[in-house]
């Protein structure tokens, strides 16, 4: 029986400012991405997502990111290798903290925003994050964009590497991201993503931006929790997924 995971950010919610809605994504999902307070989320928001988190059993992960609230965590930053190193470590403590008080634990690494995409090719950067992993807990698995170097980065330094989709997003014809600065990165329509992420799974294939098959081998799938419709995206995705006798379950 094939199987996939789910996955989507969550605890992103700061003082007053409502991001998402945690509680729904986390009927839907198998593990999440828990923001860590560098691109968003406070600790006592935070907490509350792990604790839900737990009560689901649904398995979480760290949700690092730069150090840019202002940008929820979506500008390039050239951070020196020592602070990056240690912000990330700084970030994954400060979770591991919370979700022992939640009564659950980290299990994975997922970096957020601009910083998934620069270490998903910058090797300087990539060796920094991973150096910071293996120096906290070198057991956590390491979520990276399907297809990149960083993919073999990791694997070579030892840690245990998840391959990840993005059902939303669209990929050129070489199998990376579209950017969102461009028209149509973001897809809106529910039925096609939830057919393009069966396709996925069943094919190891995405239709690009061009028309073009894609092959993309993926043990995760990201479905955003932060846009218009993204709940019943996310549950039609899981939905799909289900009738065509694809098992979900967490990776870590």
């Amino acid at each position: 029986m094939a199987h996939i995971d789910l996955n989507s950010d969550l605890g992103e919610s700061l003082g007053a400012w409502r991001m998402g809605d945690d509680e729904a994504m986390l009927g839907i999902v198998t593990s999440t991405n828990v923001a860590c307070g560098f691109h968003a989320g406070d600790a006592a928001g935070i907490l509350r997502t792990l604790r839900a988190a737990a009560e689901r059993g649904v398995s979480v992960g760290a949700h690092v990111a730069y150090p840019d609230l202002a940008g929820f965590g979506r500008r390039n930053m050239d951070v020196a290798s020592a602070d990056l190193r240690a912000d990330v470590i700084y970030q994954i403590g400060a979770l591991q903290g919370l979700a022992r008080v939640a009564g659950t634990q980290v299990r994975y690494v997922k970096p957020h925003g601009a910083l998934y995409n620069t270490i998903a090719h910058d090797e300087r950067q990539a060796a920094d994050v991973i150096e910071a992993i293996r120096a906290i807990d070198p057991g956590l698995a390491l979520v990276a964009l399907a297809g990149s170097p960083l993919v073999g980065w990791a694997q070579a330094a030892g840690l245990r590497v998840v391959a990840e989709a993005f059902a939303d997003r669209a990929y050129t014809p070489q199998g990376t991201l579209v950017s969102r600065r461009q028209s149509g990165a973001v897809l809106h329509g529910a039925p096609q993503v939830a057919a393009r992420m069966l396709r996925l799974v069943q094919h190891g294939v995405v239709e690009a931006i061009d028309g073009t098959l894609t092959p993309i081998q993926a043990d995760s799938i990201c479905v955003h929790g932060d846009s218009p419709g993204a709940v019943d995206m996310a549950r039609q995705v899981r939905q799909t997924l289900l009738e065509a006798g694809v098992e979900l379950k967490a990776f870590a």
